[in-house]
């Protein structure tokens, strides 16, 4: 098929360019909004306030105990607590705090209560505009059944499967059997992915739905686990389309958006204009996408989801999220709109600021835009959540071509109560090549230490042949898994610069102190002028099988004059690398001091710049605050995290060892289920227990073949990162 330009669209549609429906019989009074609360947090309360603030809209802002020092709660003069983490869903409180502050309006952003059909009449009932759509079509379109029903009767195309109120294990197993597996499990209330399972075969169903059940009663609550069953595309796409709508009968598409790399059912890359969609595919999802908004008696910006069978060319309808959108900027960028701005507009009973033609003639000149999600997560490890205080954090650039929508800065903390979504990083280029140029290098200038994210892995998508091409599916990221995830090897000179960044911040610190008895930068000796140190690494362990997985090395700096040194990198079954005469200064070095695990330590971050033999090379040094052990190199264009051990005979001293017999948290957690017993034997990759973080579930298993000697935790208990949670016999160390 031919993909389609944007600035042919004009000439390949006229039928959807046509005169926008007639208003409706009754028209609506345009009222001004002047005040308004921001029930969400984060980015997007941020990015709302920004919105509201220049169209001189007063904000008030909610935060809950854990968001108190957070960026949402401070952007407004007016903040209101809610307590505890539970507080952005209760609901009646917050339309009680509206009414008292006598508030006009309500952005509900997206999450949390931005769905809530009986939220959004709460709020027309006490006289609040609820930015959003009505009550009735959040409800419809809200609940997967009913609005599958809708769509089909308005002509709109549906996934073949089993949408009925009938909830008996063995009746959704036999209908699972008659659309033919694999089938795809998701809850009628569902979203995000929670609450969703692929189910590829028959005797895997049942596990699979008391899963999925049970994912989704702790998502969305009572109802949560009655479930959809659908035939399962194996090869799709997911193609969604921007709609919005007025109270006058107005309806435009704002482009299509392509979200198809992803993991765990959640996006991770969103771009529009899809790639390689034909012409005739393009303009039937829009006209289709407003054929579904138009059926529920729509107001406000929504998105129309739809899954496309890559075989097939076919398209179906998925669901209509009834809300603003994470991924709405890649529409913004496309259609130079403001997506939010027409939200107040539509909210106050204006027509629409634009018609469908003059989108489109936008959308012709706008070129393409792709929109990165900046994740607390460690994909090497199956991209499992991660929290923790952003210690260093330095972003990119923005430009009118490349935008940030943020809702942290240095020295925040993601917390483990809420997603961990820590920005948006969004480019616009004159067409899809140029602009994975420019995400490329706009993610090679972000800097992040404190927790584990998916830069890198963001980094390695943007290079892959694949997507470059534009060949994506939902299974993206598993069909290129070693492309993706294959561990690179770490250049001498990086070790050389994280040893010249600790020596140099560790210098600026005090003299003094390296002469002391502290592990590390151990002084080996001096005399005649020269200083000579040796700091000992350990490299990434991303991958367990990776031959240099966990590889020592061990850097030894002797500097011979002013900003002159010489370096040496040894390594096991390596032959030594000799650096003689490299001029190297540090170009800004900042340090702080510490007690982490009751040692003396220094952390700093150190910018410097070093003249090898063939090169010059910039780079960031970065000793985590909260962990001096972590030391994190920044050095063209790629993040390399080390470990800094303590010389053999430091350890051998005070007796220090390392527990390998054990199985800790990976994250802060509660445990859902343990499925050994003690005296198991298990073998490697066997599921050891299950837990809950951000409302996900993971399942912790084995690293090792063993038996299991003890379960630290029973189910139900709230465990801290770190934590042990299985012990195995011989080596094994109780859990204190």
């Amino acid at each position: 098929m031919r993909s389609i330009r944007p600035r042919n669209l004009r000439r390949h549609h006229v039928r959807l360019v046509s005169s926008i429906a007639a208003s409706s019989s009754v028209a609506s009074t345009v009222t001004p909004i002047t005040s308004l609360l921001i029930a969400n947090r984060g980015e997007i309360a941020l990015r709302i306030h920004r919105t509201a603030e220049r169209l001189g809209i007063q904000t008030t802002t909610l935060y809950t105990d854990p968001d108190a020092s957070s960026q949402h709660a401070a952007c407004s003069p007016h903040s209101i607590g809610l307590g505890a983490a539970s507080g952005y869903l209760d609901a009646e409180r917050i339309v009680a705090l509206a009414k008292q502050r006598g508030i006009q309006a309500l952005h509900p952003g997206y999450g949390f209560l931005s769905e809530n059909a009986a939220f959004a009449a709460r709020c027309e009932q006490e006289g609040i505009v609820f930015v959003g759509p009505p009550p009735r079509a959040m409800e419809e379109m809200g609940n997967k059944a009913r609005s599958k029903e809708i769509m089909t009767k308005a002509g709109v195309p549906c996934v073949p499967g089993y949408h009925g109120a009938d909830q008996d294990e063995a009746e959704l197993l036999q209908h699972a059997k008659e659309i033919r597996f694999p089938v795809l499990l998701k809850s009628v209330k569902g979203g995000g992915g929670k609450g969703m399972r692929i189910v590829l075969r028959e005797d895997e169903f049942l596990q699979q739905l008391k899963s999925a059940r049970a994912e989704a009663r702790a998502s969305f609550g009572e109802g949560g686990e009655v479930m959809l069953v659908e035939k399962y595309i194996v090869r799709p796409r997911h193609v969604e389309v921007q709609v919005f709508a007025d109270r006058h009968g107005g309806c435009v598409a704002l482009g299509e958006r392509d979200c198809s790399v992803q993991r765990r059912h959640q996006k991770i890359l969103e771009e529009s204009p899809a790639p390689q969609l034909d012409d005739v595919t393009r303009l039937d999802l829009w006209d289709k996408a407003r054929t579904a908004a138009l059926a529920v008696g729509y107001v406000g910006a929504g998105t129309v989801e739809f899954i496309l069978d890559k075989d097939s060319g076919a398209f179906y309808f998925m669901e209509m999220n009834t809300r603003l959108q994470v991924e709405h900027p890649v529409s913004e960028m496309v259609t130079g709109t403001d997506l939010v701005e027409w939200q107040f507009r539509v909210a106050a009973g204006e027509k629409l600021p634009l018609t469908q033609q003059e989108i489109m003639d936008r959308i012709a000149h706008h070129g393409a835009a792709i929109e990165a999600r900046i994740y607390a997560e460690s994909p090497e490890r199956g991209f499992m959540p991660d929290s923790g205080k952003l210690v260093h954090l330095s972003t990119p650039k923005t430009s009118d071509d490349v935008r940030i929508d943020a809702g942290f800065v240095q020295g925040d903390t993601v917390t483990e109560a809420y997603d961990g979504m820590i920005a948006k990083l969004i480019v616009r280029g004159d067409d899809r090549e140029t602009a994975i140029r420019r995400l490329y290098t706009a993610l090679q200038e972000y800097e992040v230490v404190g927790l584990s994210t998916n830069i890198e892995f963001l980094k390695r998508l943007c290079r892959s042949p694949a997507f470059i091409e534009g060949d994506v599916e939902t299974g993206f990221i598993d069909k290129w898994k070693s492309e993706l995830f294959d561990p690179l090897a770490v250049e001498p000179e990086v070790y050389v610069q994280a040893a010249l960044g600790l020596y140099n911040s560790t210098t600026a610190k005090s003299e003094a102190l390296l002469q002391g008895s502290g592990p590390h930068g151990t002084s080996l000796g001096f005399g005649q002028g020269l200083s000579e140190r040796k700091f000992t690494f350990r490299a990434p362990e991303t991958e367990p099988e990776f031959e240099g997985a966990g590889l020592v090395t061990a850097v030894t700096i002797t500097q011979r004059g002013h900003q002159l040194f010489d370096a040496r990198v040894s390594r096991k079954d390596h032959e030594d690398e000799v650096y003689e005469g490299l001029v190297s200064s540090p170009t800004n070095t900042t340090t702080t001091s510490s007690t982490p695990r009751s040692r003396n330590a220094l952390q700093g971050t150190t910018s410097l710049e070093t003249f090898f033999p063939e090169t010059r090379i910039a780079s960031t040094v970065v000793q985590d605050a909260l962990n001096s052990d972590k030391i994190s190199v920044f050095q063209r264009g790629v993040k390399t995290e080390l470990a800094l051990l303590d010389p053999s005979w430091f350890e051998r001293a005070l007796g220090l060892k390392e527990a390998k017999a054990s199985v800790a948290a990976p994250m802060p957690c509660k445990v859902l289920k343990n499925e050994v017993k003690e005296g198991d034997r298990v073998t490697k990759g066997t599921p050891l227990v299950v837990i809950e973080s951000m409302k996900m579930e993971t399942v912790i298993r084995s690293p090792q073949d063993g038996v299991v000697k003890k379960l630290a935790h029973k189910e139900g208990d709230k465990c801290k990162a770190g934590t042990v949670l299985v012990v195995f016999e011989d080596e094994g160390q109780a859990a204190e």
